[in-house]
């Protein structure tokens, strides 16, 4: 599924992954392909994103590696849409 994560200053990521884990306002969830569509607030935690996944030099700063082979983006809050097997997600 494709993935996009935009900040004020920039598009952070865009790439194909296997699944998203975000922190949800009730609770972390996890998307994997197929998902049934979504919109949700986010809260203040880690994006965790699982796949083979290249992040632009400028930005590699903002991302880190997760105990769980994941990459890690940390976030003071956001919205994310999942609908047709692409994942949208605005941060903080």
């Amino acid at each position: 599924m494709k993935l996009e994560i935009v900040s004020p200053e920039a598009v952070l990521l865009q790439t194909d992954v296997n699944s998203v884990a975000v922190p949800g306002i009730n609770g972390d969830f996890q998307m994997l392909e197929n998902h049934a569509p979504i919109v949700s607030l986010l809260q203040k935690g880690n994006v965790k994103i699982y796949g083979d996944i290249q992040i632009e030099e400028q930005f590699q700063d903002k991302f880190s590696k997760g105990d769980d082979n994941g990459t890690w983006l940390a976030i003071k809050s956001g919205t994310i849409e999942m609908s047709n097997n692409k994942v949208i997600i605005l941060v903080d």
